[in-house]
């Protein structure tokens, strides 16, 4: 395992570090600080809010006077021990602006002191608010393993796998995809170690091309998501099965038979190098999309947002818990992105009021209240739907339950 030596008194600022974590760190698990980009409208916000803190009515009931930062702590659960609104962190932390264009990580260990002076309450690193920034120890050496130390904003293993396994594309995307064709000694499933071969159709084709070994991901059964409200198609869920890489392109032959040539397709060569189910004949290739380091700054969408919830992945369940994934009817169409926080309602029933009024004969029909039962924050955005995670629940979210701004 990987050691580093670190002298305290070297380490970066807290304001800076909780910066950094808000503006990209999720799902960074390198040994080593990577540079994450800040947005302009990420930086507007952090101006907008620097230093001026939040109402002390926005603060949990039970906030602590101060907090040590501990290994596996994240943005998020840092955020709700303060907040009741964990997605306002900006305002609470006071951003160092300078600090930004160059972030840093936090690590465990670090202190947290609430100030609730003026009216307003802050985030400092120093009993009484009094900080420049600047995180001041005595200088001691110690080891310390690199390995988990970052602070992500969520648990990165709860969403690592969606970020590169389901997808939502339209029909003709999938139908336009190469397929297997046949699996080598005629087998008819596939699992990994396999050896199989893939056709692709005009510019579909498996090609051979300099550089790395191309690795194409594995789909089956395209569902159709539907919108609860409306009726509209909003796009395919294809089925994620494994992964493949391309061995050999494919090509065409030509064939003497009866005295004429025949020009004959011949299939690319790919090997099976991850599965997660059994592969066959008709499934789709696409290509394996580039690693990007996404932000995912929890935070309310600007503008006004009325959605559902479409489906639950994975079982084709109705409901939903805690930590699960789940596909909403709102996209980059509608403004959605990577780290909005939207409510969670409870979709109150219609029932009929049997007793009815006094004199009255008649049934009334009634819909009770749209209750709040949770949280879930977008964190892989499509054209008109979206992968979200559900952060917190009181009730069990459904298929159909309404989303609004938080």
């Amino acid at each position: 395992m990987t050691k580093l030596r670190i002298n305290e008194s070297l380490r970066p600022s807290l304001l800076a570090t909780l910066a950094a974590v808000a503006l990209g760190a999720a799902g960074a698990t390198t040994a080593f600080a990577q540079n994450y980009p800040v947005t302009p409208q990420q930086r507007a916000v952090a101006q907008q809010t620097s230093q001026a803190g939040i109402p002390i009515s926005e603060l949990a009931p039970n906030a602590p006077d101060e907090y040590t930062v501990k290994p596996g702590d994240t943005l998020w659960a840092i955020s709700r021990l303060f907040l009741r609104s964990p997605w306002r962190w900006p305002e609470l932390w006071g951003m160092n602006i300078k600090e930004i264009s160059n972030p840093h990580r936090i690590y465990p260990g670090q202190v947290l002191f609430l100030d609730k002076s003026g009216g307003r309450a802050r985030l400092s690193t120093r009993r009484g608010g009094a900080s420049d920034g600047t995180i001041k120890l005595s200088p001691r050496a110690r080891y310390e393993s690199l390995s988990g130390m970052a602070l992500p904003t969520l648990n990165p293993s709860l969403i690592e796998p969606f970020l590169s396994e389901p997808i939502i594309v339209d029909e003709d995307t999938l139908k336009a995809a190469p397929h297997i064709v046949a699996g080598n000694d005629s087998r008819v499933l596939l699992a990994r170690g396999d050896r199989a071969y893939a056709l692709g159709q005009a510019d579909e084709q498996l090609i051979e091309t300099a550089g790395p070994i191309k690795t194409y991901r594995i789909f089956r059964n395209a569902t159709p998501l539907k919108d609860p409200a409306t009726g509209e198609l909003l796009g395919y869920e294809a089925a994620y099965l494994g992964k493949a890489q391309l061995k050999r392109s494919q090509t065409v032959a030509t064939q003497l038979v009866e005295g004429k040539d025949v020009v004959n397709v011949v299939p690319a060569t790919i090997d099976i190098v991850a599965a997660r189910e059994e592969m066959r004949a008709g499934d789709r290739l696409l290509p394996e999309p580039t690693r990007q380091l996404l932000s995912y700054a929890p935070r309310a969408p600007e503008q006004i947002i009325d959605g559902r919830i479409v489906s639950v992945y994975g079982n084709a369940v109705q409901f939903a818990a805690q930590n699960q994934v789940v596909v909403i009817n709102k996209g980059t169409r509608d403004g959605i992105e990577s780290g909005h926080v939207l409510a969670i309602l409870k979709n109150g029933d219609t029932i009929v009021d049997r007793a009815g009024a006094p004199n009255d004969t008649g049934k009334e029909v009634l819909k009770l209240p749209n209750e709040r039962i949770g949280l879930l924050m977008v964190f892989r955005p499509f054209e008109k739907a979206s992968y979200a995670l559900v952060l917190e629940i009181n009730d069990t979210p459904r298929v159909g339950d309404l989303l609004v701004n938080p």
